[in-house]
């Protein structure tokens, strides 16, 4: 299994933020993540035992947080376009690190793959992602792209 942990967006962030992808693809082609697989992966355990990632995340006791989506780049060494918040807050960082990654955590949302380097990128909407739980994915690569999994859910509270 490949697991990760996750935050996923609210169905009208992910709606903003595909609809944003699309228009910057006209710039730098790519593929577009599909609207119903954009996330924050939070830390990438690979090929783990689900129970003891549940175990592990089961013991994290850190609260809601949110972060504000205000930086968007596109990364020449894996040819990504994503977004981001320019400073990640404390408690996001915190909580990845309980999760299990171990470099600093860079969040970031990949939204197009296989991008050419764009001219510019279009303004980024002021959008909020709010974190109020968690999720546990496994992930299985399919000729069509990712096929997510979610395996269990955990609150912050």
């Amino acid at each position: 299994m490949r697991l990760f942990f996750a935050s996923w967006p609210p169905p009208e962030l992910a709606r903003a933020l595909s609809r944003w992808a699309r228009e910057t693809q006209r710039g730098c082609g790519g593929r577009v993540t599909r609207e119903n697989l954009i996330h924050l992966t939070l830390a990438f355990l690979g090929d783990a035992d689900p129970a003891a990632a549940i175990a592990m995340a089961q013991g994290v006791r850190t609260g809601p947080t949110s972060f504000r989506l205000d930086v968007a780049k596109y990364w020449a060494h894996n040819r990504i376009v994503w977004v981001g918040p320019q400073e990640v807050p404390q408690p996001l960082a915190t909580l990845a690190r309980a999760l299990g990654e171990a470099r600093e955590f860079a969040a970031h949302v990949t939204l197009i793959r296989k991008a050419r380097g764009p001219a510019n990128l279009p303004p980024l909407p002021a959008l909020d992602w709010p974190v109020t739980e968690f999720v546990l994915m496994n992930s299985r690569l399919e000729p069509d792209g990712p096929v997510y999994e979610v395996l269990e859910r955990f609150a912050l509270a």
